[in-house]
């Protein structure tokens, strides 16, 4: 082989190996940005109540205002799921800024243990940027056994700050709605059978 087609040969080569590390470096930042993506999404949305998505609150606000508002309950179950899930009361009035307490009822009535999660959101959905929750059974995963009721609690606030919002003037009712999906069953530790020892002849 002569000395230009090594040469040639080896720019070939060269641009082969580029190609082929663009590509890899394209994959592997497409693959991280998926998996970023679902965080990202839920801190924006929690950050701005985008999609009636509500906050989370620790302690209650310094203010309560005279202002009242209609609380609506909403309760959900998805399909596959065979739980009774309602709340305790449909609606009740609450003065803006004012610590709330409410329950839901949830009952499994399959024969078998299901784990499941709630998700959640307000309407009209703007207002999930004022919606606080304290406490929340829809952080966690609910795991039933076959026929158990349970009663689940929610404390929340519509944050005073809402009176400044020139287009919830004229609210005068949220409507807080859950909806409970079955999880996939946990893979359960299978024991292992015990060996014999062998016995020496």
């Amino acid at each position: 082989m002569t000395a230009p087609a090594r040469h040639d040969q080896k720019k070939l080569l060269r641009r082969d190996i580029i190609v082929a590390a663009s590509c890899g470096a394209v994959v592997a930042l497409m693959v991280g940005a998926a998996y970023a993506a679902v965080p990202f999404y839920n801190w924006f949305c929690r950050a701005t109540g985008y999609g009636g998505t509500t906050q989370v609150a620790e302690k209650a606000p310094d203010q309560i205002l005279a202002r009242t508002l209609a609380i609506r309950f909403d309760s959900n179950v998805a399909p596959g799921l065979p739980w009774r899930f309602v709340p305790e009361q449909n609606e009740i009035k609450v003065h803006i800024g004012e610590v709330a307490t409410v329950h839901y009822k949830v009952i499994n009535l399959a024969a078998r243990e299901i784990t499941a999660q709630a998700s959640y959101n307000v309407s009209p959905p703007q207002v999930g940027a004022y919606f606080n929750k304290i406490n929340c059974f829809c952080f966690t995963q609910q795991t039933l056994k076959a026929g158990e009721t349970r009663e689940m609690t929610v404390v929340f606030y519509v944050d005073p700050s809402i009176a400044k919002d020139r287009d919830q003037t004229d609210l005068n009712t949220i409507t807080l709605s859950y909806t409970f999906y079955r999880l996939p069953d946990a893979e359960r530790p299978v024991a292992e059978i015990p060996t014999k020892p062998s016995s020496k002849l």
